[in-house]
């Protein structure tokens, strides 16, 4: 698994490399980052897993076993968490950098690696893994940061987030599409899979963009934290209970790649907007991509090699 891993991961790194190479050389206005990232974020990827779920057999996959799995794993790690807040010597808006940390995950980078291991399939098995995770995440992140944040946000807010997730729609008319039996019409699917196959590249050039290290010289303990919560609990949880429930093959591969991915950039967007520590999520966001390259590979070696087969 280790090679295969590694293969998938060196054009992501040169992607994130160029991004940051683009950004960083003003080769590109800085007015063009936030255009893009809306772009792959709110029309690309949606389209991406909506064609993927709507033109694959999802009946032969083990979806609500990968879905229980991914939101089981997710509610145990984010209590674990937050049971652990006093004894982290920072305030209510540093924590909800640390949560975010600990439960978010970057959406780019797992479905160019599952689409470079498993082709076609990797894209249905991403588009589950999101569906699932997506909504858990951003309630419990919009939670946290009620309680944590500066900002406030009522139930409407949170259940407007969550129906208006472009990506939980994408999941859902694939799905719908799928069950119907009614499929992509044949003029629409070649414009979807091509808007999709953009989605990767530009959100992996994205990613590259927006990193910013400053933060995390000054704030090394909560980085630690939330990336041992991220590369090394989350996915040992997520093991644990797919092997109770019986995942084996590509299924489980992606469940534990999705669980030991780094936070997404969005992340930090969602910090400013709800009044947490954004230079701090700043700094977490840069250094979990950065450890994603050594952490991933590793973490599904070791894990892979514990699953009986």
């Amino acid at each position: 698994m280790t090679g295969p891993v590694l293969l998938a991961l060196v054009p992501i790194a040169l992607l994130i490399g160029l991004g940051h190479g683009l950004k960083r050389t003003a080769f590109l206005a800085d007015a063009f980052w936030p255009q893009a990232e809306r772009l792959a974020y709110f029309v690309l990827l949606p389209a991406l897993f909506l064609h993927g779920l709507a033109t694959t057999r999802i009946e032969a996959l083990p979806v609500w076993e990968m879905a229980v799995t991914l939101i089981g794993s997710i509610l145990a790690v984010a209590a674990l968490v937050v049971m652990a807040r006093p004894l982290m010597r920072i305030d209510g808006a540093g924590f909800t950098s640390v949560f975010q940390g600990s439960v978010r995950f970057n959406n780019y980078v797992a479905v160019t690696i599952a689409v470079g291991l498993f082709g076609a399939q990797g894209i249905t098995l991403s588009a589950i893994c999101t569906a699932a995770i997506v909504p858990v995440v951003n309630i419990l992140c919009v939670l946290v940061f009620a309680r944590f944040g500066a900002a406030r946000l009522s139930a409407r807010g949170v259940v407007i987030q969550i129906v208006s997730n472009p990506l939980v729609l994408g999941c859902v008319g694939g799905i719908a599409l799928q069950a119907t039996g009614l499929g992509l019409p044949p003029g629409l699917e070649p414009a979807l899979r091509a808007l999709g196959a953009a989605s990767l590249p530009l959100g992996l050039l994205c990613v590259g963009a927006a990193l910013d290290f400053g933060a995390a010289r000054r704030w090394l303990a909560p980085v630690a934290v939330s990336s041992a919560a991220k590369f090394l609990l989350m996915p040992v949880v997520a093991l644990a209970g797919a092997l109770a429930l019986g995942l084996r093959g590509p299924p489980l591969v992606v469940v534990l790649l999705f669980e030991a991915m780094p936070t997404a950039s969005s992340a930090y967007i969602l910090s400013r907007q709800l009044g947490g520590d954004a230079p701090l999520m700043a700094g977490i966001t840069a250094v979990q991509t950065v450890l994603a390259a050594v952490a991933i590979p590793l973490v599904l070696t070791v894990l892979l090699a514990l699953a009986p087969p």
